[in-house]
């Protein structure tokens, strides 16, 4: 045999083996899982501290009345609802309008005319949010998500509380109607889950933090004590530096899940998800070094065995009689290979709530997002840039290259309560 096929034998069982820790692994994982459900509802804390909910808006006619009208709908006792219509030019405006008319003291709109130098616009949004609120604690959550409980505001409360936490992140239910978001969202995800995972974010001890921007449930003594969005102004991935710098201040960090209490749906079209979790990529993974390493391990422990099972293959085929002893070997050994592989996706799959069956679609999202960590390379290095909801950036942490369409030339104005907004 030769020294290529020894070497593509190692390769085979060192791919197998990383696979068959993962395998093993996964079940005392699964089993520390801390998922918040509905029927685990026992009612509002005692004393419910006073929550105010903040949430930017920027073109989300399509989202927005669901957004409000179910976080209006939450049993909690005594919560204040903030919406930040951020320099929207679709029908958001009239449809918040309406809604504030509809949904008395507890909702209160706040316009954003312009754009502040040096801030990216949902950080921006959200400060002005803050500036106007009076709660204990704040929810920060997007536009795009629905509450698909009563409760859910009540549980987090309460996880929160009887936890000591002070900056809860709860993981949304992923809404798929597509087939490419079934076959990209699994494979982002497994990324994001590698890099950030829960164990480690919600041990005080271990420096890895993490949040989710759409739903961010934090004490204000929390969010005071690291400088609130000042700090994030100009980051793409607002939510995970704060984190960062939550934990970095000694605040206990927590993460959850959660089954049947609120959803997203994401990114609808390729087009959509290739441009959103590019960005996610550059602004979570932050360095080059870290871009490129999540890619070449996607491309080594993802891609490679179905390669080799292909080359196996065809050198099976083509092969004399007297020949063909490596290749069925090869053939076995990378079978191996891909069965664990596949079972341990198959798991995944379900956690995060797809169907087994698309995890047979592994193959296509992960070469797909391989493509988007290479282009997340690119924004991260400043060689591109990323345009998000009509604003221009270069680089995870640089400064705003400004929309002109959508920017006035001057200092920003205060945010501007609508008439007629409870005060």
């Amino acid at each position: 045999m030769s020294i290529a096929f020894t070497m593509w034998f190692i390769l085979a069982g060192g791919i197998g083996l990383v696979w068959l820790v993962r395998l093993l692994s996964l079940v005392p994982v699964l089993r520390r899982r801390c998922i918040l459900k509905p029927r685990a509802y026992q009612g509002p804390p005692q004393n419910a501290p006073r929550i105010s909910i903040l949430v930017a808006a920027r073109d989300e006619e399509d989202n927005i009345e669901a957004c409000v009208t179910t976080l209006l709908d939450q049993d909690y006792p005594n919560l204040q609802l903030i919406v930040v219509d951020d320099r929207s030019r679709d029908s958001t405006p009239a449809i918040l309008s309406r809604l504030q008319r509809q949904g008395g003291s507890r909702l209160r709109v706040v316009t954003v005319r312009e754009l502040a130098e040096g801030w990216f616009g949902k950080s921006h949004a959200m400060r002005e949010g803050v500036a106007v609120s009076d709660g204990d604690w704040l929810l920060f959550t997007d536009a795009d998500c629905r509450q698909l409980s009563r409760h859910t505001l009540s549980i987090a409360m309460c996880e929160a509380l009887t936890q000591r936490t002070d900056f809860l992140t709860m993981i949304p239910m992923l809404e798929t109607r597509t087939a490419w978001e079934r076959i990209i969202q699994p494979v982002c995800s497994l990324v994001m889950a590698f890099w950030f995972m829960p164990d480690r974010v919600n041990d005080p001890e271990k420096p890895t933090a993490y949040a989710n921007g759409a739903f961010m449930l934090m004490s204000r003594r929390c969010y005071e004590a690291i400088g609130g969005h000042e700090h994030v102004r100009n980051r793409l991935n607002e939510d995970i530096e704060l984190a960062r710098l939550a934990k970095t201040a000694g605040m206990r960090l927590r993460v959850v899940e959660n089954h049947g209490l609120y959803q997203t749906r994401m990114y609808p079209t390729l087009r959509a998800g290739w441009r959103g979790w590019s960005r996610i990529f550059a602004g979570a993974l932050g360095s080059p070094i870290r871009v490129a390493t999540a890619a070449s391990l996607i491309v080594l422990l993802g891609l490679v065995p179905w390669a080799s099972l292909v080359v196996a293959v065809i050198g099976l085929i083509s092969s004399s009689a007297g020949s063909a002893a490596p290749w069925s070997t090869a053939l076995a050994a990378w079978g191996v290979v891909i069965v664990l592989e596949q079972y341990v996706l198959a798991r995944f799959y379900s956690v995060v709530g797809i169907q087994r069956v698309w995890s047979a679609t592994y193959v296509l999202g992960a070469t797909i997002m391989v493509a988007m960590l290479v282009n997340a390379l690119f924004k991260v290095l400043g060689a591109t840039t990323t345009t998000w909801r009509s604003t221009t950036y270069r680089g995870a942490r640089a400064v705003e290259v400004p929309d002109e369409s959508t920017r006035a030339p001057r200092p920003p104005a205060q945010p501007v309560v609508e008439p007629g907004t409870p005060l």
